[in-house]
């Protein structure tokens, strides 16, 4: 067996699991679960058409490439939410079996595996970065969250050592948990440190649709254009998004994304994906090409989102610490007033009114004296907006209860 499985941690919901074991919830109330950032919002019908209306397609075997008219509409969606020069769908977009697949399989295209070879993460972070660093043959290093900083992480912290050891370089914006997005001068001192030290950024951008002012979220590829980074004889160098269609458009289910950017990396990528059997579906590709095509029901999505944080937010800071994120459908709270830590939060409220959340702790590791995740919690805003309401009172009457 490869010794680096012996590595992993649990993933998070098993944490969970394991937490609530012999726990009984109270029968009194119906289970309503914040843990899992899984949408719950209606797929819209004309992409369930689109999918169905492609069903010969299963009569073929795919291309690992996708076809061009899908990468066509990937590049397209990209210039015109960006603001970004030409995209060639041919050498600078890969469609990808949704971007958990992708961000794990790219450590192991990228990372070398030489002694001392690190792949860097925030912290807390998503939980496939350090799998596929530790997969890869590389230890992970963890930059810790700072909540001055609306929990950017602090790169700053980081030595100048470390910097020459890293391979790859995670980045979340907007983040996972915290829902931070980075600033243009965070995206200059990265790509500059990635120039000098040459390792690779790999930028998770899943919930960049998800956003509550008038501005959309920062993107990697809009920002190092804006730097001057988005042409010469190798556009992006050293740089890829992620990006995917689950949280933008609610199909979680059709496992649909794309990888984007330095046209050299995506070669090398395609090539690992086609020995690994990396191909979307005929019909999902048809569905996605819908599906990254219009605009319309991303902006009916995010309205959905911007009411349930407008009406719940206000009610759960009258018992906890927390704040709208900067973008994403997280709450990221602060659960110390309660005098309760994270897990023991998290267990009593499943019990009391039969609530589910993520306690903090579970999302980040232990770095660098302390773990950020601690005595916080993770609510995903997923289902509808009158659940949302009903979980945020029963949160409510939970805490004042204590």
């Amino acid at each position: 067996m490869n010794p680096h499985l012996d590595q992993l941690h649990p993933y998070p919901f098993e944490q969970l699991r394991q937490l609530f074991a012999g726990v009984t919830p109270n029968p009194a109330h119906s289970p309503i679960s914040l843990g899992i950032g899984e949408p719950k919002h209606p797929t819209p019908a004309f992409i369930e058409k689109a999918l169905t209306h492609a069903m010969a397609g299963l009569a073929v075997y795919p291309s690992t490439h996708g076809t061009e008219p899908l990468r066509a509409a990937i590049a397209f969606w990209l210039e015109r939410r960006y603001g970004i020069p030409a995209v060639d769908p041919a050498t600078m977009v890969l469609p990808v079996n949704g971007s958990r697949e992708a961000l794990f399989a790219f450590a192991q295209a990228v990372v070398d595996g030489a002694p001392g070879a690190l792949v860097m993460s925030p912290n807390p972070f998503y939980q496939i970065y350090e799998g596929a660093a530790y997969l890869s043959g590389a230890t992970p290093y963890y930059v810790n969250s700072e909540p001055g900083r609306n929990f950017a992480p602090d790169y700053a912290s980081v030595p100048i050592d470390v910097w020459a050891r890293v391979q790859l370089l995670y980045v979340c914006s907007p983040g996972n948990p915290t829902g931070a997005v980075l600033t243009l001068e965070d995206w200059r001192q990265l790509f500059e440190l990635s120039e000098r030290h040459g390792f690779v950024i790999a930028a998770d951008e899943c919930y960049s649709e998800i956003y509550f002012g008038a501005t959309p979220p920062l993107g990697a590829l809009e920002a190092a254009h804006q730097l001057g980074r988005s042409g010469g004889a190798r556009p992006y160098a050293n740089l890829v998004v992620f990006s995917s269609l689950s949280k933008r458009s609610n199909v979680p289910g059709m496992r649909s994304g794309f990888v984007a950017g330095d046209p050299q990396l995506l070669k090398k990528f395609l090539l690992y994906r086609t020995y690994s059997g990396g191909a979307m579906s005929p019909p999902i590709q048809a569905a996605s090409i819908a599906a990254w095509n219009d605009e319309h029901h991303v902006q009916e999505n995010r309205a959905l989102y911007r009411e349930k944080f407008r009406l719940i937010t206000p009610l759960l800071r009258e018992v906890m610490d927390v704040e709208l994120p900067d973008a994403g459908f997280y709450l990221w709270a602060d659960v110390r007033r309660t005098g309760l830590s994270d897990t023991d939060f998290a267990r009593r409220l499943y019990a009391e009114y039969n609530v589910t959340v993520l306690p903090g702790s579970y999302l980040a590791r232990e770095a660098h004296g302390l773990n950020p995740g601690r005595n916080r919690i993770r609510m995903a805003l997923v289902a509808s907006v009158d659940e949302g309401l009903e979980a945020a009172n029963r949160i409510n009457e939970f805490c004042k209860g204590l």
